[in-house]
């Protein structure tokens, strides 16, 4: 079977120690997680976590499965990268007299699309937003400079459907309950 890279996303309430409930699952599957991030949604008191797994679209329907048994899970839906739109944020910490001894430092912020949060005489943290391979790929042209802290964050996605397919599900459960109401 052809493994790919999935998003999971998840709608949950917001509690304690469901992560880690969620993040066995994946274990019990022998999957590793990409990447992880958790907020809050557009929805009142409604979490959204979103997970990165490389597998297979059959295991992958197994593991939502059994994401959505989980008591506090409301919903959990799979996405291929076609289906979404995504970003992540990395920020970077380097030394700031390599950077300036560099001509092409504003180049290179430039071409990559990064910003300058701060800039001190010992250090400079540059943020750069989007897809892991354009993060990375200024990873490595700052490694030359000697990096003295990364970090990327978890990816962030969006549905390109016109509305939320969890605001969609919770329509359909309301007008159940309506149709359960009237009987």
């Amino acid at each position: 079977m052809e493994k790919k890279l999935f998003t999971i996303s998840v709608f949950t309430e917001n509690q304690v120690g469901l992560l880690s409930r969620i993040s066995i699952i994946f274990t019990r599957h022998g999957l590793n997680l990409e990447s992880v991030s958790s907020s809050a949604s557009s929805m009142h008191e409604i979490h959204k976590m979103n997970f990165t797994c490389t597998s297979d679209r059959v295991t992958m329907d197994k593991v939502i499965k059994q994401i959505e048994r989980c008591i506090d899970v409301l919903r959990a839906f799979l996405y291929t990268d076609d289906e979404i739109i995504y970003q992540e944020v990395a920020l970077y910490k380097v030394p700031t007299p390599k950077l300036l001894d560099e001509k092409d430092f504003e180049r290179i912020i430039r071409v990559h699309n990064a910003r300058i949060l701060e800039l001190t005489r010992e250090y400079t943290i540059l943020e750069k937003t989007g897809h892991e391979s354009e993060t990375q790929a200024l990873y490595e042209l700052l490694k030359k400079y000697d990096i003295l802290q990364f970090i990327r964050s978890g990816r962030i996605c969006v549905t390109k459907s016109p509305t939320e397919h969890f605001t969609r599900y919770l329509e359909e459960q309301n007008a159940r309950r309506q149709t359960i109401e009237k009987v």
